[in-house]
């Protein structure tokens, strides 16, 4: 059974930056596609970016993109995910999701979740 486990996340100032930090416990990890989803209050949760097994190929959201960056280190079994210039829209509780298959959009292209990190950005 894999389990996932998000870190990181937190309260920052409009303009900051944080990293988020997912722990994969599978020994799969290195042939797992990943994903980070988020899901503000009173929203659906929405795709933000996600990354192949072997970090060559990447996606994000329109919403994010220049300014996140989604990374993976399968030494370590952890996949990250670089936030700058955030903005209160980017308030929402951050997941991390992992998928045997080509890294979808969808939630239901996932097979495991995390329990999620909340990131709070301030104006």
């Amino acid at each position: 059974q894999v389990q996932l486990v998000e870190s990181g996340g937190g309260l920052v100032q409009a303009g900051g930056s944080l990293r988020l930090s997912c722990a994969h416990s599978g020994r799969t990890f290195s042939t797992t596609a990943m994903g980070w989803f988020r899901q503000a209050p009173g929203k659906e949760r929405q795709f933000v970016a996600a990354i192949y097994w072997n970090g060559a190929s990447t996606r994000y959201a329109d919403s994010v993109k220049g300014r996140f960056t989604i990374s993976r280190d399968n030494t370590k079994n952890t996949v990250y995910l670089q936030m700058n210039s955030l903005t209160a829209e980017d308030t929402a509780v951050y997941y991390c999701a992992a998928t045997t298959y080509s890294p979808g959009y969808y939630r239901d292209e996932y097979d495991y979740w995390g329990q999620g990190t909340q990131v709070t950005v301030s104006s």
